[in-house]
């Protein structure tokens, strides 16, 4: 049931600001606050409903290291899709024409903040942490990998290939993500470096959902396989690449420090040792 109660807690607040955000009807600064409103507001409802249902101290968004490990998740973010960006323009895929909405990216950047803490709050502190404890980390980054892959199919531009990148590189680096460093932080701060520097910066569509205009007016060509299509980079078989090697890094990593949960996991429901590893 904790988990039932902790996935209707955040997805209230999210459904709440969703509907204040359309609101606003796309205006930049509005919606950068509602952005910044919501991902706060996701944070602290968490925390409260964790310790409501588990009795516990809420390690996983405690305050000390937060801003540090945003920034780790939000360079690793950032370089990654720089990179997948990198390989389609230089084989003729990505074209810049200018520039586009600077105050659209601005509100790009309330709306992925938001995007990015409510979807790890919901995706990896509840579905994949409580499935983890059960039954492991390996059967719990399948499950909430296909699970995050198959829900980009309500996109407006969503494919099958579509959904089945997502669930490889972003299920699985995020999910690995929060393994290595068991906090949310790591995993929101490489969330929204992806996501902002693929519309807020770049200019590109995020997972076929008619993004709107970001800092540069630019535009894709090519084959779907290299530029990802009507759904975006996210689509590049770059992407999946790329998602892949991160993946394997973090669950490398992972391994490292011993927080890797075995096959039938852990009753207890979290590491003893988790608030003193190194994040």
């Amino acid at each position: 049931m904790r988990l039932v109660w902790q996935f209707l807690a955040v997805m209230a607040i999210t459904v709440v600001c969703s509907v204040a955000t359309k609101a606003v009807d796309g205006h930049p600064w509005p919606t950068l606050a509602l952005g910044l409103l919501t991902a706060v507001l996701t944070v602290l409802v968490y925390g409260w409903v964790v310790r409501r249902t588990e009795h516990r101290a809420v390690t996983e968004t405690a305050r000390e290291g937060a801003v540090p490990a945003i920034l780790r998740g939000l360079v690793i973010g950032l370089v990654w899709f720089g990179a997948v960006i990198a390989n389609i323009a230089f084989l003729g895929g990505y074209h810049v024409h200018g520039i586009d909405s600077p105050s659209g990216a601005a509100g790009l950047f309330g709306f992925m903040a938001a995007a990015a803490v409510t979807e790890e709050v919901l995706y990896r502190g509840v579905l994949f942490r409580i499935v983890e404890e059960r039954w492991g980390t390996w059967i719990a980054l399948a499950l909430t990998g296909l699970l995050f892959g198959g829900v980009h199919l309500l996109n407006p531009n969503a494919s099958a290939w579509g959904a089945v990148a997502i669930a490889v590189e972003a299920g699985g680096a995020l999910a690995a993500a929060y393994a290595a460093t068991r906090n949310l932080w790591v995993p929101i701060g490489l969330h929204f470096g992806w996501n902002f520097a693929a519309a807020g910066i770049f200019g590109t569509e995020v997972s076929g959902n008619d993004t709107p205009p970001g800092l540069l007016d630019a535009t894709t060509s090519g084959s779907p396989l290299v530029t990802g299509g009507d759904f975006g980079p996210e689509g590049s078989v770059y992407a999946v690449v790329f998602g892949a090697l991160v993946t394997i890094a973090f669950l490398w990593l992972a391994r490292r420090r011993g927080t890797l949960v075995p096959l039938g996991g852990r009753r207890s429901g979290r590491l003893a040792d988790v608030a003193t590893l190194p994040r």
